[in-house]
């Protein structure tokens, strides 16, 4: 399994969590994910779309719950940040689905040595792009931009974004 398919799949867990009252009840559903049957539909030209569908190995499951519980335990830390980072808006009036690919993103920005900032944040501009509206992308790239800013030293270059991206999506004024 890619490690975008564990980011998506890490990414659908962790959106249940604000529909339960505490940490451990959303950690608690995070087996359910992954016992959940397969379930497709049919999509308007009769072709047969796959909605979810969990095929892991032991360990890549271990490492989903793992890493899922670890962001739930997060998520105060995480909602703060983001309520610093993002003027005019507060994490409670934010979508779940783009509040979902921030937190997730943050916690690999701030709490994984082992992903890139740059790639926590494509990898979240992809999950929106997938996963939320039409300004969904600009949205999330925007906001985790600060982080990226807030974290560089002086004499470091801002990071570049992917030919064809618009300033805002870039993260400049």
């Amino acid at each position: 399994m890619t490690r975008r398919e564990l980011r998506e799949h890490c990414f659908k867990m962790l959106f249940s969590a604000d529909f339960y009252p505490t940490a451990e009840e959303a950690k608690a559903q995070l087996e359910q994910y992954l016992e959940a049957p397969e379930e497709e539909v049919e999509d308007s030209q009769g072709i047969l779309q796959i909605l979810h569908k969990v095929d892991l190995d032991p360990e890549n499951a271990a490492y989903l719950q793992e890493r899922a519980a670890a962001i739930i335990d997060k998520i105060p830390e995480l909602d703060h940040a983001i309520d610093q980072a993002a003027a005019g808006w507060k994490t409670r009036r934010m979508g779940k689905v783009e509040l979902t690919i921030l937190r997730q993103a943050l916690y690999e920005m701030q709490l994984d040595s082992a992903v890139p900032e740059k790639v926590a944040v494509n990898e979240a501009v992809e999950l929106a792009k997938k996963f939320g509206g039409k300004d969904s992308p600009s949205f999330v790239n925007g906001i985790l931009a600060k982080f990226i800013h807030e974290e560089r030293t002086a004499g470091e270059e801002a990071p570049e974004a992917p030919a064809g991206e618009t300033a805002l999506e870039k993260g400049q004024p």
